[in-house]
């Protein structure tokens, strides 16, 4: 699969949640230096396609050949209890691995919690750095197979093509008076299965992604995407060893002037992250 159909979105790294479910709203303003109106682009070659997926799909294609599934209890289609998505009351974490909270619980809760977070990272601005990236990796993914989605996952945020058609240098580098922007922003979570030691569970989030700057050509767009991720028990804590994503469920967009350059890039830098919890 071609870097042309990629890419997630999360500034930041410093703490990354809340209760799960989350609403960023942004200030109105007169004037609009993307573009008189600013709409989503609805064509299959627009930023949002490009916005969808560079860290899941390219990932979806390197775990194909993961080991079978061990999970248990498969999910069940009755809608949720209240309880199953109400707060726990739970602290999510009890500490940091390279900027990302760690230490969640040892239970479907906790497993809810870590998926929202690693959507968090995995999406974030930080997986452009290379330094960042390996980081990142190296705190979310099980040992056996974090050496492999590097490899993976270098290829795909190097590849020069792709970073120049998202505006970025060869080094992963907004031009000079830009802010490049990829913000996950998890809505909800779901348990599809639960397990002694495993889980796979589903980030229901939307992702902020382009370039806040005058005359940008890559505006920063919002697209929305369900995310799932198997999930195993190692050295005390929750690790990824795969995982995929689909588009929406997308809402319908409220009719809302977009904000200036300035702002975006304002709100992005000054509103920092949260951490998770079911």
């Amino acid at each position: 699969m071609s870097n042309d159909d990629q890419y997630g979105g999360a500034g930041g790294y410093g703490e990354v949640g809340g209760t799960g479910q989350t609403r960023t709203l942004l200030p109105d303003s007169p004037t609009d230096p993307y573009g008189p109106t600013r709409r989503t682009p609805r064509t299959s070659r627009s930023l949002v396609t490009v916005v969808g997926v560079v860290v899941l799909l390219i990932a979806a294609i390197a775990f194909a050949n993961s080991g079978p599934d061990t999970s248990s209890a498969p999910a069940s289609d009755k809608p949720p209890t209240d309880s199953s998505t109400a707060a726990t009351g739970t602290d999510p974490v009890t500490g940091k691995s390279a900027g990302i909270p760690k230490g969640f619980a040892h239970d479907e809760q906790g497993a809810q919690s870590a998926a929202a977070n690693f959507a968090v990272a995995l999406g974030s601005d930080g997986m452009f750095n290379s330094s960042r990236r390996g980081a990142v990796i190296q705190a979310l993914y099980a040992p056996d197979v974090a050496a492999a989605r590097q490899s993976e996952l270098d290829r795909a945020y190097t590849d020069a093509a792709f970073l120049a058609r998202i505006g970025l240098d060869a080094t992963g580098k907004a031009p000079k008076g830009m802010t490049f922007i990829s913000r996950t922003n998890p809505v909800g979570t779901k348990t599809e299965k639960y397990g002694a030691d495993t889980a796979t569970v589903s980030v229901w989030h939307s992702i902020l992604f382009g370039l806040a700057g005058e005359g940008s050509k890559s505006p920063v767009t919002e697209g929305w995407y369900t995310s799932t991720y198997e999930l195993r028990w190692v050295d005390n804590d929750w690790r990824v060893v795969d995982f995929t994503q689909k588009d929406g469920p997308a809402p319908v967009g409220q009719d809302q002037r977009a904000a200036t350059a300035e702002e975006m890039a304002a709100a992005v830098s000054q509103f920092g992250g949260l951490t998770y919890a079911r």
